[in-house]
């Protein structure tokens, strides 16, 4: 992929920047962070050259001033819900959000559990956070919010929250996700600080949409992509428009939150506001960081295309409703995007339509393509041995080593034996292999194959590089492209009509 982004010029201008908002005011500075601080992969893949930890990094520069308050809404632990990028529950994305800091040096401060209404799924996750050693907070939703100002600032709104204890000249407010409570746990901060004579600061840190870009820019249109679920419109903010005479691109969230978070400000402060915008809220650089418009664009559209395969397969599993994937469509209809355009979707088709027009046996076919780094595509068909996905990172692992396809690299004793396991002792109905089991067996093979040894070291080239497949990849499968940077979509078909066991 053509490289479009300075990551290194962005963590300069952006660290800059936050070290210029902390020193520019009184007080402790509240800090929202937006989006993924670590492992931003959406970001990644928009913006080519950004590194997907950048934010974190700058942080890293900051450590000795900063401190993390993590926020996860109690209701996404109670309904399980997943961050896509991972395949995780959100209750573990923050787990693995406090080892991911730990390792960067950053002082984690607490866990708050945002409108907690005394779910058990979420005492439990309170137990298990304080028998490790992390600090936890519950907060309530806020009484008045967002109309009443007055009882919201007030000890029955946020006063009824109990105070974070903060030492640090700047607090980060994560999560693991949108809607997890940032803002309001933020300004429940603010409150307590003034009742304590102290003054305090709120900005916000949120990488998209890039409010420096225009308003129908593909990397924004992107975030409203990435955003389908929560109904997120792009926008000019009016409110800078109004103030300074110049646009802003903004979304309808905080467009519309504006005045009452401006109005809850000053009702803490006892100020008028220093800000006249959202977009004034906002310390994002981002923007700043684009070395190359036209590869962010086109990546950008990938995106887009990738984000409504996305939504058609989302909405097969029943995650998502019709409206999400109407609008996915739109998106893709005002960029003039068509699936085609992902170079990987049609030879999987084609294959797979060619395979079925062979032969009666090949019916149930499933086949997956993958672009190597040289635009070469590479595919590989299910069968009795193994799944599409498994033969694919083979095929595509040997072309890149210089074998010939016909090149056997496991013993067919040996994947029968791994089948057999499955069948006869462990009774699993799917007795076909999956990719982690393959490349089980081909690191064995790699002890004492050396063919087997540098197929499977050319397999960390395939970072980076497309993917489809002709049906609904398994977790398993989907897990194991994760893991080697693999970006993969698929079709919004399932390998077979049973509902438990596809």
């Amino acid at each position: 992929m053509k490289i479009g982004f300075d990551a290194d010029k962005y963590i300069e201008e952006q660290s800059k920047y936050i070290l210029e908002r902390i020193n520019g005011g009184e007080g402790r500075l509240y800090l929202e962070f937006g989006g993924k601080l670590v492992h931003d992969k959406h970001a990644a893949r928009v913006l080519p050259g950004f590194d997907e930890n950048a934010k974190i990094k700058l942080l890293q520069k900051l450590k000795d001033q900063a401190e993390i308050i993590i926020c996860v809404y109690a209701g996404d632990i109670a309904t399980s819900k997943v961050r896509q990028d991972f395949g995780i529950t959100y209750d573990l994305e923050v787990l693995r959000l406090i080892d991911t800091f730990r390792q960067y040096g950053l002082s984690i401060n607490s866990v708050v559990i945002t409108r907690y209404m005394d779910e058990p799924a979420v005492q439990n996750f309170v137990k298990r956070l304080n028998r490790r050693g992390i600090k936890t907070y519950t907060h309530q939703p806020t009484k008045g919010y967002p109309a009443d100002v007055d009882t919201i600032v007030s000890d029955n709104g946020y006063g009824s929250n109990p105070y974070i204890e903060v030492t640090k000249p700047l607090v980060v407010v994560n999560a693991p996700g949108p809607g997890s409570g940032k803002l309001a746990t933020c300004l429940s901060q603010l409150y307590h600080e003034s009742l304590q004579g102290r003054k305090a600061r709120y900005a916000k840190f949120e990488t998209f949409p890039v409010w420096n870009l225009p308003l129908n820019h593909p990397v924004n249109k992107a975030y409203e992509a990435a955003t389908i679920d929560l109904h997120d419109v792009n926008m000019i903010d009016s409110f800078h428009l109004e103030a300074y005479g110049t646009p802003a691109v903004n979304y309808n969230r905080d467009l519309e939150a504006f005045p009452v978070v401006r109005r809850i400000i000053e009702k803490i402060t006892g100020a008028e506001s220093e800000y006249k915008s959202p977009t004034d809220m906002g310390v994002n650089r981002i923007g700043f960081g684009i070395s190359d418009d036209e590869a962010c664009r086109e990546a950008a559209c990938q995106e887009i295309i990738r984000r409504y395969l996305m939504a058609l397969c989302d909405y097969k599993k029943g995650l998502i409703d019709d409206a999400a994937v109407e609008k996915a469509k739109l998106l893709m209809d005002d960029l003039d995007l068509k699936v085609e355009d992902r170079k990987v979707v049609l030879p999987a088709r084609d294959y797979a339509d060619f395979k079925r027009n062979l032969a009666a046996k090949y019916e149930n076919v499933v086949v997956m393509a993958i672009e190597l780094p040289d635009g070469q595509i590479v595919t590989g068909r299910s069968s009795r041995r193994m799944v599409a996905t498994a033969a694919a990172l083979l095929n595509a692992a040997k072309v890149l080593a210089g074998f010939p396809d016909s090149m056997l690299l496991i013993s067919p004793s040996v994947l029968e034996a791994i089948q057999n396991l499955k069948s006869d002792i462990l009774h699993n109905e799917k007795a076909s292999l999956t990719a982690s089991e393959v490349l089980a067996a081909l690191a064995v093979s790699a002890t004492t194959n050396p063919a087997a040894q540098e197929v499977e070291n050319k397999l960390t080239a395939l970072r980076g590089c497309k993917a489809h497949c002709t049906a609904i990849l398994s977790d398993a499968d989907s897990k194991v492209l994760r893991d080697l940077g693999i970006d993969a979509t698929c079709d919004p078909e399932y390998v077979t009509n049973n509902l438990y066991s596809v």
